[in-house]
């Protein structure tokens, strides 16, 4: 049998377990420049087909990990990109955005802080008047930070925090995309494992992801009746700067170890599941959560 893409057909081999010796906790939001071994977005992999030829696409926190193998696999099929992102992480935002151009395909690049409803209502007008319209969003930033303390080690402003970001962010920016979406459009929400085999140092994180979950499922059969989409895709351990920048230094070392395939997942292998949803493939598909989770069941 021919190998794939990657050069590997065991996908245990397919990438190898993260170098993830860091000499100090790299600082949150955490940059990709700052990790020891940084993650495999598809740069040298993903090759498009022309799935999504002509679509206009956002995709919140594009500037790295999940996001910008997405933002990069999107590109590639064809479509014109928004990304949104924390002006601290300017610096992969604007390499995200040449890996966009580099395709062939239009970038914008918004900063700002998406626990705004103003600021989620100006990204979809910025997507809406820069890209001509919009038919994919995709609600992929988040917030967490571990407390090996769990409940009593959360503060009320962390849990605002998580809560704002990962939940009130989706629903004002699912919100205002909406009137813009046409019959075949698409909204793609990032859950986790976490929302099924939640951890007790991300209880607040994970309270997040069983939210999006129950969204995508509602929103999906609300929005059925309008021919627009709405799904979710729900990784497992996947090797991006949030890793690094949130989790202690002994959860560091063997993040991934735990799953079936014995590895922590690359935002490379994360990007099909998004597009699949985001195209015509996935035509009978909607309020479903797909797992990426390396082996490990989601429920």
């Amino acid at each position: 049998m021919a190998e794939n893409q990657y050069g590997k057909q065991n996908p245990q081999e397919q990438f190898e377990q993260p170098d993830q010796q860091q000499s100090d906790q790299i600082p949150h939001p955490g940059r990709t420049g700052d990790m020891q071994d940084q993650p495999d977005h598809g740069e040298d992999s993903y090759q498009g087909t022309g799935r999504l030829t002509g679509k206009r696409a956002i995709i919140t926190g594009g500037d790295s990990g999940i996001g910008r193998a997405v933002a990069i696999a999107f590109a590639r099929e064809g479509a014109d990109v928004l990304i949104a992102y924390l002006p601290d992480e300017e610096e992969d935002a604007q390499q995200t955005v040449q890996l966009v151009e580099k395709a062939g395909r239009k970038a914008v690049a918004v900063p700002g802080d998406i626990r705004e409803e103003a600021h989620c209502t100006a990204i979809v007008e910025r997507a809406v008047s820069e890209l001509g319209g919009l038919d994919i969003l995709v609600n992929n930033a988040a917030y967490q930070m571990a407390q090996p303390g769990g409940i009593t080690d959360i503060t009320t402003e962390q849990f605002d925090r998580v809560l704002k970001t990962n939940l009130y962010a989706m629903f004002w920016l699912s919100k205002a995309a909406v009137p813009h979406l046409q019959p075949g459009s698409t909204i793609i929400n990032t859950a986790s494992i976490q929302a099924y085999q939640s951890s007790p140092e991300l209880l607040d994180y994970a309270t997040t992801k069983a939210g999006i979950v129950a969204f995508t499922k509602a929103l999906g059969a609300s929005l059925a009746e309008k021919g627009i989409r709405v799904n979710a895709v729900a990784p497992g351990p996947i090797w991006t700067p949030l890793i690094p920048a949130t989790m202690p230094e002994e959860k560091v070392e063997s993040f991934g170890e735990q799953v079936p395939m014995k590895r922590a997942g690359q935002p490379a292998e994360l990007a099909p599941a998004y597009v699949f949803f985001a195209s015509q493939e996935s035509s009978y598909v909607t309020g479903e959560v797909l797992g990426v989770t390396g082996g490990q069941p989601l429920s």
